[in-house]
């Protein structure tokens, strides 16, 4: 799950980490009205949608004036704000932060991922803040410090002041930089998120160190310890389709392509995934209906598949482990007749009753194409689509 930057802020704030102060509106007179009581000289009107690169994109603006907040409040409310991260299509601005002005002196970058392979959390730290930086990372990489963090020791305070140091951060600064890490870090932790991002951290005129912006996405898995996360969450920022299918206990990401795929199993929906590539084809989603699919969740995952107009045929793939091959072609033949199904579908189904399951498949009377081994599959589903 995402969050917005003014709510990535409240939560830096809880952590000690020094922010600028800052209004989040949802009309042009909300944005007026906070920029009085945040008071001038100068604001700074920034969209609020959950990807970066909202500068380039026009979505960041400086103001002088309470008449230019409300003009550029105008601008920026409804449009289509496009960035590297949004896609060609942009997404809609409906909310704006209106942030006082800051003296920014330096740009820097500090960052906290999860690095599985060494089973330990990441801190990174550059002085080229305000970039791109998987930019940086690739470009000069030289320029990208970091530290892996033991999770039973949390990040040290010598650690943080070596990063601060390394990225150049001027020494009497430092204390006030390696606080801001470490309170990063401790938010990163306590709110299970899967990435925090300052960028860019700044020092100002007088040597303070801010935040002038912040990222955060969370681990789902976690969001039951953490209503306060789930009060934040954004439903016009995400994927209609991905919201039904959360709704239906269905694991779903829509991809670019024209081929449909349900499976069962997050390792065998990426295994088939990959199959597609291999042949020549395009995925149009990723679609794991779990151990415990029912006729009415596959009936369900048929309908947001096929409410997307790239979808040319569906490839199903299931292993009969936990779930039974005959459960799973009782759901297939209800949803087909529930959806009117007009695309091509391939099955190929292995395991528990399969010779039921591929039994009650060809006496449905369906247009079913069956398939016994997952190239097999994978070649037919291509050729269909195509």
């Amino acid at each position: 799950m995402k969050i917005h930057e003014y709510q990535g802020k409240q939560i830096l704030r809880e952590f000690g980490v020094p922010v600028p102060r800052g209004i989040p509106a949802f009309t042009v007179d909300e944005a007026v009205h906070a920029a009085e009581q945040l008071g001038g000289p100068v604001w700074v009107v920034k969209a609020q949608i959950h990807a970066g690169g909202r500068g380039k994109g026009g979505g960041v603006k400086l103001a002088r004036s309470i008449d230019e907040v409300r003009q550029l409040a105008g601008q920026m409310l409804g449009m289509q704000l496009i960035t590297h991260q949004t896609g060609p299509q942009g997404q809609t601005v409906r909310r704006l932060l209106i942030e006082e002005g800051a003296d920014i002196r330096h740009e820097y970058y500090a960052g906290l991922v999860i690095d599985r392979a060494a089973q330990k959390v990441a801190v990174m730290a550059s002085s080229e803040g305000g970039m791109d930086i998987e930019e940086v990372a690739a470009k000069t990489p030289e320029k990208l410090h970091k530290v892996w963090v033991d999770p039973t020791g949390g990040l040290q305070q010598a650690d943080a002041l070596a990063l601060c140091e390394k990225i150049g951060l001027p020494e009497g600064s430092r204390a006030a930089g390696a606080a801001a890490l470490q309170g990063l870090y401790r938010a990163f932790w306590d709110k299970d998120a899967s990435l925090a991002e300052i960028n860019p951290l700044i020092l100002e005129g007088n040597g303070a160190v801010k935040a002038l912006d912040a990222k955060f996405n969370f681990d789902d898995n976690a969001l039951y310890r953490h209503p306060e996360l789930e009060a934040m969450r954004d439903l016009d920022e995400e994927d209609p389709a991905e919201i039904e299918a959360s709704k239906h206990g269905l694991s779903y990401i829509q991809l670019d392509g024209n081929i449909a795929c349900l499976v069962n199993g997050a390792g065998l929906a990426m295994a088939t995934m990959d199959t597609i590539k291999l042949f020549g084809g395009e995925p149009a989603n990723f679609l794991d209906v779990g151990g415990g699919a029912t006729a009415e969740k596959v009936t369900a995952a048929f309908k947001i598949m096929l409410h997307n107009p790239q979808v040319k045929a569906i490839l199903v793939n299931i292993f009969g482990g936990i779930m039974r091959c005959d459960v799973i072609a009782e759901g297939l033949i209800t949803a087909c007749r529930a959806v009117s199904l007009k695309v091509p579908l391939v099955v190929r189904m292995k395991g528990t009753n399969e010779d039921l399951g591929k039994r009650m498949l060809a006496e449905s009377g369906l247009p079913i194409i069956s398939a016994e081994t997952l190239a097999e599959a994978a070649k037919q589903v291509v050729a269909a689509a195509a």
